[in-house]
């Protein structure tokens, strides 16, 4: 089952450099806008994903299909999608071994997950890195590099 210790998430904040963030939307309301955008301040490297919006530009960044159109490799996927939807993008995480799985706040596939870490990668669920980065007080990427 997936881990949420503080110490758990604290390094995977701290080790991850590259985040797509699937579920991208231009809408500024939308909560995967405003992730993103908070990750980007972070120093994180954002990949945005959304099938609907490929190939336009969402916070200066060119949005992608599905992760195997990415390209370059990333650390981890930040999946803004309801749960019944996330089978396919963990799926293609499993086969592109991207490291680390993060299911946002509300989207909980413990199949899913468990496929995800049979395979070796690391899975958070139910869980948003905009609230995680300042509650654990992880600096900037290029403070703990």
């Amino acid at each position: 089952m997936p881990s949420n210790t503080p110490d758990h998430l604290r390094n995977i904040l701290t080790t991850v450099r590259t985040i797509a963030l699937v579920g991208a939307s231009e809408k500024t309301s939308r909560p995967s806008h405003e992730v993103m955008e908070y990750l980007q301040t972070q120093g994180y490297r954002i990949l945005p994903v959304n099938p609907r919006l490929a190939g336009k530009t969402v916070l200066g960044e060119t949005v992608y299909a599905d992760l195997k159109s990415l390209p370059e490799p990333v650390d981890m996927v930040d999946v803004f999608l309801a749960p019944e939807r996330t089978d396919a993008i963990i799926e293609q995480a499993i086969d592109l071994n991207i490291a680390v799985v993060w299911l946002q706040i509300g989207v909980i596939n413990e199949k899913g997950a468990a496929r995800a870490e049979a395979a070796g990668l690391t899975v958070v669920m139910d869980r948003c890195p905009k609230q995680e980065i300042p509650r654990l007080g992880i600096p900037t990427v290029s403070e703990h590099r």
